[in-house]
């Protein structure tokens, strides 16, 4: 059996992760970089044709990737020095996230560590995914939410989230944002998944399975 085969999830969920936002921030790099094919910014995605130039996206682009940059050194430095080992060397976010990917059965010893580092790889690889204009996939679930008793249970891959897409869905937490704003819908980030399972609508395999399901689909897409 291979090591791979026996690694725990969130050590295949960072791998994944990481995978992803190598692929990803070359492409947000190049959204800043003048072409004579393209006179606008950014290419045309889910058949929007964006002509002529757009300051505010440029700006959110450029933000994007200064943010993204500082994040993966921080993140190599912090595991680095949770590990003890000597400070990091230079290198590209690539080959930062690269060398990270290396450290990654180092880092599944260490359970905070590992979480920290996955909630830090798949926030910047959404971010870059909603700076290059992805859509994110939608996964259904079968069951029905615990709260509504509708089939209305959705996972969102990318955000690492299940949500009841029932508007009038209300959980019994008026603290909830569910209960403030009529738009919002009441969700169940990663931390409450056993919560959800426990409610009876699925088991926790269910929800991890879809929600992988819908990261490899975003990976292969691009």
């Amino acid at each position: 059996m291979s090591n791979d085969a026996l690694a725990h999830p969130d050590r295949i969920r960072a791998s994944h992760w990481i995978t992803v936002l190598i692929r990803q921030f070359p492409e947000l790099q190049a959204e800043l970089t003048p072409s004579p094919h393209r006179p606008g910014l950014g290419r045309p995605r889910g058949g929007t044709d964006r002509r002529g130039p757009s300051e505010p996206l440029r700006l959110r682009v450029s933000d994007t990737v200064r943010d993204i940059t500082d994040g993966v050194v921080e993140l190599e430095e912090a595991v680095h020095d949770r590990l003890g080992l000597p400070p990091t060397g230079r290198g590209t976010v690539e080959v930062r996230l690269a060398r990270l990917a290396g450290l990654l059965e180092r880092v599944e010893a260490d359970p905070l560590l590992m979480r920290h580092l996955l909630g830090e790889i798949s926030g910047m690889a959404r971010r870059c995914a909603g700076a290059l204009g992805d859509a994110e996939p939608v996964v259904r679930l079968s069951g029905r939410c615990p709260l509504c008793a509708s089939v209305s249970l959705r996972a969102f891959p990318l955000r690492r989230a299940v949500l009841c897409i029932n508007p009038g869905c209300r959980c019994p937490h008026t603290a909830c944002g569910c209960h403030a704003d009529r738009a919002h819908r009441h969700s169940w980030p990663e931390g409450e998944w056993a919560e959800l399972a426990a409610g009876g609508a699925l088991t926790l395999e269910e929800i991890t399975a879809a929600l992988d399901e819908g990261s490899t689909v975003v990976a292969v897409s691009r």
